[in-house]
């Protein structure tokens, strides 16, 4: 029998047919980790330089930290029975030397870390701010992802509470200058630690005697960190939880006092706020204030900024005991709250489209745009496939779907006379003129900054 993966040749000799290569599956990203894709970007750009503005306002700085730490610092600083660690973290063991490693969950450890690695407190406090992926391997849902991002700021080395109340104050800035709506601030205050471990006895003794009535995560945690039974959402455990014995009732006078001063602060500045006793965060390491601002508009996830004071954090980390606070915002969910009350600004488009009926203007074309572009315009020059440009018709289409205000029409009979048209696509009613190149950059410039002002000749 003939071999099937033959063919006869002219000669009647069977020849080897080449193998078909075998078709690539496509691959997809990996699940919660999401493409960032025009315009959506737009936005994410839009915010960020909203906070970097209010951060130089504020005399806050940039820090860039690691996406990978050692696990160890987040075992440290997170504590070794929150649901971050126990859970949620993505860890492995590096290869190369075995050293155990954890896509950062969180930024502040990291912060911390730099912070004290480098010294940075040597000559007083610093002000501190980031922004950055986060990685947590939790069911994938609205505003929350696998991989997600956060913008955070960090007063390290202040131990005021008015310096609390300036985080939480920057914080609500922002949300006045993005045009949020509907948040709301949360307080409370954790005390100091022989305050918290008079308030956990308490609180053990109290759930004890309700043992019938906690859910399987409750008892895991009854004895190695109680505090989070208060931030339960079962139903039916809720009656318990709100008889719980209150830790502010167990705070001394200076914790009391500090949280105090943090309220007047805000009551001076007319931040309305809720104490909620029941508030107590999701890591180990915070102390004092904490506090959440939270909406009702994204279901389950409402929370979308969260922080408070972390005194004991650098010490933990290996520094010298120095106090520290500060806060991160969830920027999905700031967005996606955004989105839901039709807050988020257009894309904006090109200044300028260049269009070009012939390729051999485009030497001169890219000249041109060079210079606009060197005086801060924005200009995007049509591509065409091959030696064709496309037509005039289809290219205006292409410009007018950029979002530009104004096409330039380098044609034939206006490079010859050393002009090129300004024709208007947003404002003006279309109206367009011929103007001189020499020219050009003084009328965009003035017709950019007058978006209104008609076309007229130059």
């Amino acid at each position: 029998m003939r071999d099937p993966n033959t063919v006869t040749s002219e000669n009647d000799k069977p020849q080897a047919t080449a193998a078909k290569p075998l078709k690539q599956q496509a691959l997809s990203a990996v699940k919660g980790m999401n493409d960032l894709l025009p315009p959506a970007s737009a936005h994410w750009e839009w915010l960020e330089d909203k906070v970097r503005g209010l951060m130089t306002r504020h005399a806050y700085r940039n820090l860039r930290t690691p996406i990978v730490e050692p696990t160890a610092l987040f075992v440290r600083g997170l504590g070794e029975v929150t649901d971050i660690v126990e859970k949620e973290m993505y860890s492995f063991e590096d290869r190369l030397n075995g050293e155990l490693l954890t896509l950062r969950p969180e930024a502040t450890a990291g912060v911390v870390r730099a912070v004290v690695e480098h010294n940075m407190l040597y000559d007083g406090g610093k002000r501190l701010y980031y922004m950055g992926p986060m990685f947590r391997h939790e069911r994938p849902q609205r505003g929350r992802y696998r991989q997600f991002h956060q913008i955070g700021a960090e007063a390290l080395g202040f131990p005021g509470a008015e310096v609390d109340a300036e985080l939480i104050l920057l914080a609500a800035t922002l949300w006045q200058e993005l045009g949020l709506q509907d948040v709301r601030l949360e307080l409370n205050s954790l005390g100091q630690p022989s305050e918290r471990a008079a308030h956990r006895a308490a609180l053990i003794a109290h759930l004890e005697q309700h043992q019938d009535v906690l859910d399987e995560e409750a008892k895991r945690r009854l004895h190695s960190n109680p505090l989070r039974i208060l931030d339960t959402k079962n139903p039916a455990m809720q009656a318990v939880v709100e008889a719980a014995p209150k830790l502010i009732d167990f705070l001394g006078e200076a914790s009391l006092a500090h949280f105090n001063a943090v309220r007047a602060i805000l009551d001076a500045n007319a931040v309305s706020y809720r104490v909620n006793p029941r508030l107590v965060r999701g890591m180990d390491y915070y102390n004092l204030t904490v506090f959440e601002f939270v909406t009702d508009r994204l279901g389950s996830q409402g929370t979308i900024c969260g922080g408070g004071r972390y005194d004991y954090l650098i010490e933990q980390v290996g520094g010298k005991p120095a106090p520290a606070v500060g806060w991160a915002l969830g920027v999905e969910r700031v967005l996606e709250l955004l989105k839901e009350q039709g807050a988020l600004p257009e894309p904006a488009g090109p200044d300028v489209y260049a269009i070009v009926p012939d390729a051999l203007a485009l030497p001169l074309v890219f000249a041109t745009l060079k210079t606009l572009r060197s005086l801060g315009m924005s200009a995007q020059m049509h591509a065409g496939t091959g030696e064709g440009m496309g037509s005039m018709k289809s290219q205006f289409k292409k410009a007018d779907a950029s979002g530009a205000r104004f096409a330039l029409i380098f044609g034939g009979d206006e490079l010859a006379r050393a002009e090129v048209t300004l024709k208007a696509l947003r404002d003006g009613q279309g109206e367009q003129i011929c103007v001189p190149l020499s020219d050009l950059p003084h009328a965009l410039t003035q017709r950019l900054a007058v978006s209104s002002t008609p076309l007229q000749s130059v």
